[in-house]
């Protein structure tokens, strides 16, 4: 019998394996921001946005939505990919 991987994971499990993250504010088009764009490349960061109930979740990634935050984390979220984080801690991301 083959296992499945866990469609989520909880934030607090992605910041222990992944370090704490820091908050990254877009000035500029992505394609434009060469730090942006090489955090992406190297798998670190989270697209955070709000789902219909009102309750955040994270998406491993960069996804263009309206009212979305993104998190840069200190090591690659590759391990993480394709599973919805849940359980968004603000008062585990610095500022």
């Amino acid at each position: 019998m083959k296992l499945l991987k866990a469609k989520t994971a909880r934030f607090s499990e992605v910041v222990e394996k992944c370090g704490e993250p820091d908050v990254y504010t877009l000035w500029q088009k992505p394609a434009a921001d060469r730090h942006f764009q090489g955090q992406l490349k190297n798998n670190r960061l989270m697209t955070v946005q709000q789902s219909p109930s009102g309750t955040d979740f994270g998406i491993i990634g960069f996804k263009d939505r309206k009212g979305a935050r993104y998190l840069v984390f200190q090591k690659s979220l590759k391990h993480f990919a394709d599973r919805r984080v849940i359980g968004i801690d603000w008062a585990l991301i610095t500022e």
